[in-house]
């Protein structure tokens, strides 16, 4: 065989039979994790009954805390409708209004009691019939220091709703002094 040809063969095999055991060699680059999403987590120590009194006692004041919004009734006066009688505090008022007449024009406007015998104007929506024949509103009282309402107690007792420009009578609900779960935040006076 020529010298020539057999260098290079013989410089091939040694590079082919070095770079198998090289990719032989090689350790694997994993590593064990334990599965711990299927396991359940175990206390160390058992419940002692004070603990377990005072876990069922939250739990049972969670379950007495428990809110339901009442049943939509949905009061109405002409095309005008609000969906309760009753709301507590943190809950939207809604305001669907459909069929207005074509010459029908005005404003809603939610009143606030003052007192047993006198209300102030909260909010005012104006109304086209020509623009717009049916629109809803949401409305959620806020405490607001620049607008002067400072507690939850501005907010609390029958509230009206009047159709300036209409002939339609008011639609009357409440606002109680309960607080939507949550939103008790919402209620600490501002002023």
């Amino acid at each position: 065989m020529n010298n020539n040809i057999a260098i290079p063969i013989v410089i091939g095999i040694i590079i082919v039979i070095a770079g198998i055991i090289a990719i032989t060699d090689q350790k694997p680059n994993i590593m064990e994790v334990e599965d711990t999403l299927n396991k359940e987590l175990q206390p160390e120590e058992e419940i002692t009954p004070e603990v377990q009194e005072k876990l069922d006692s939250i739990e049972k004041a969670n379950l007495e805390n428990e809110y339901s919004p009442k049943e939509r009734e949905w009061i109405t006066s002409g095309p005008f409708q609000i969906d309760r009688s009753e709301y507590v505090l943190g809950e939207k008022i809604f305001l669907r209004t459909g069929g207005l007449g074509f010459d029908e024009k005005g404003q809603v406007a939610f009143l606030r009691p003052l007192n047993t015998t006198h209300y102030e104007v909260y909010l005012t929506i104006p109304f086209d019939g020509s623009d717009n024949s049916a629109f809803n509103y949401y409305l959620q009282p806020q405490l607001s220091k620049i607008r002067g309402f400072c507690s939850a107690d501005d907010f609390v007792g029958d509230w009206r709703v009047v159709f300036r420009g209409t002939d339609y009578p008011n639609l009357e609900f409440k606002i109680t002094e309960d607080i939507l779960p949550g939103d008790e935040d919402d209620f600490v006076p501002v002023c």
